[in-house]
């Protein structure tokens, strides 16, 4: 077993035997990067899919079915969002003010896919709203990186100075070493499920389970989206003042609904309790703090409903210098070093997949899904908390590289192979194309039971 593998697995709290029942298909030169990324990519979905079928064997009884991991099909899920396209038409990846700029002593990276993370970029520039790619440039090129960070975050926008690997470890990343990649923990003392929850069969091992998805790209709803494989009831719940683009909910929102509430309404704040009083399983993917108003911090959820699972992931943590601050991929691969060695020292470059969002989003499913798993044997409320910085730190410190003595199958070490190839279906806003998952045991689900709505279309009530 391979040193990623292993101490993830740990980190789950379960039995250290059962990932020799996984098998990997290794196809060599996918996800290419100076940095471990295809093996950190196939660690991540093995141990989501063997939490899914350690349930589907706690639930349905039997033995746990053998895992499959297929590079190509892990590769695909990793780039979904460049798969995904509705009729032949696919969303434009990040906004033209999203990317690296030069500053006077380094670099910067700036996140403004959403208007309101772009309004507040320039603002902290003192730039008008239309200002374009070189006025941006312009107003970076004479300040500090480290100045244009605290400026535009102070002004609630999204902007890193990209540090080494060593600058990182020695300042916000310290609080990282040692500590594992995730927390799974029983916080309190409750029943386990109620006698009229349905058995569940390998196909759909979280039938009967509810979930409430309070997450937005890419990460949480990467795991919401494997709990809704699985056979889980998952709502989406979104703020109406917060619009998500619908090419990223075509991308995580297959076997969702989607609904609006407004938590600041008496009546939508009722509605929402009613959905909590029954739900199994609450992730949320906004940064810490940012929820507990509403009554949403981990603690309070699982006081209103003991045996939940509350599974709360974030970029950077809700402790430490950076506790509470808000993060995307982009941004951690640019603050803990990953940049600048991806561009080999000199200028930053980036990994070939979002694959801190992504692997974080299957760990937070395996986490949901172990802790489910020991909910139906001894009852309990659960926490689970991760962030992109403890995967990034296992990327760059907790994996090595290919392991060929791992399970590899005879076909390893031959020629590389294309992706597996996309899935298509109709839909009434026409024809989806979208990369299936790679969450693959026997016995289990290949497809969602129905691919995603209109974001924001639903009505907010469970359907099992």
């Amino acid at each position: 077993m391979n040193r990623a593998m292993s101490s993830t697995w740990a980190a789950l709290g379960a039995d250290p035997e059962m990932p020799q029942r996984v098998t990997y298909h290794r196809v060599p030169g996918l996800l290419p990067s100076r940095l471990p990324v295809a093996e950190l990519a196939r660690t991540t979905v093995a141990v989501c899919a063997l939490a899914a079928a350690e349930l589907a064997a706690a639930r349905g009884g039997g033995a746990v079915p053998r895992v499959a991991v297929d590079d190509a099909a892990v590769t695909a899920a990793f780039h979904s969002e460049r798969h995904v396209a509705l009729d032949g038409r696919s969303g434009g990846g990040f906004a033209p003010l999203s990317r690296f700029w030069r500053t006077a002593d380094g670099w910067v990276r700036t996140h403004a896919n959403y208007p309101h993370h772009r309004d507040r970029l320039l603002t902290a520039l003192g730039l008008p709203a239309g200002a374009d790619g070189e006025a941006v440039a312009d107003a970076l090129a004479g300040r500090r990186a480290v100045e244009v960070e605290e400026a535009v975050y102070a002004a609630g926008g999204l902007a890193v100075a990209v540090r080494d690997a060593d600058t990182w470890a020695a300042g916000q990343g310290a609080p990282l070493a040692g500590r594992p990649v995730l927390d799974l923990e029983r916080t309190g003392d409750a029943p386990g499920p109620a006698a009229g929850v349905p058995s569940a069969g390998a196909d759909a091992p979280c039938a009967g389970i509810r979930v409430l998805d309070l997450t937005r790209v890419l990460a949480g709803p990467v795991a919401t989206r494997t709990l809704s494989l699985l056979g889980a009831d998952v709502l989406r719940v979104d703020a109406p003042e917060l619009p998500e683009s619908q090419e990223a909910h075509d991308d995580t929102g297959n076997g969702k609904r989607s609904a609006l509430l407004d938590l600041r309404r008496a009546a939508d704040r009722r509605t929402f309790e009613e959905l909590l009083s029954t739900a199994d399983v609450v992730v949320t993917g906004y940064r810490p703090g940012a929820l507990d108003r509403f009554g949403l911090a981990p603690a309070a959820l699982a006081e209103r409903r003991p045996g939940l699972v509350v599974a709360r992931l974030s970029a950077w943590g809700g402790s430490g210098p950076w506790g509470g601050r808000r993060g995307f991929d982009s941004l951690v691969q640019a603050a803990t070093g990953i940049a600048l060695t991806e561009g080999g020292g000199t200028e930053p470059g980036v990994l070939p997949a979002q694959a801190l969002d992504h692997g974080t989003g299957y760990l937070v499913a395996a986490a949901a899904l172990r802790a489910l798993t020991e909910r139906h044997r001894a009852g309990g409320t659960w926490r689970v908390e991760a962030t992109l910085t403890r995967t990034a730190h296992l990327l760059t410190h907790g994996t090595d590289r290919e392991d060929p003595a791992s399970g590899a199958s005879p076909t390893a070490g031959g020629s590389a192979a294309p992706a597996p190839g996309l899935l298509e279906r109709d839909t009434p806003r026409g024809r989806l194309r979208y990369a299936p998952s790679p969450v693959s045991y026997e016995g289990g689900p290949r497809d969602w039971t129905r691919p995603p709505g209109r974001w924001g279309a639903d009505a907010p009530r469970w359907t099992t």
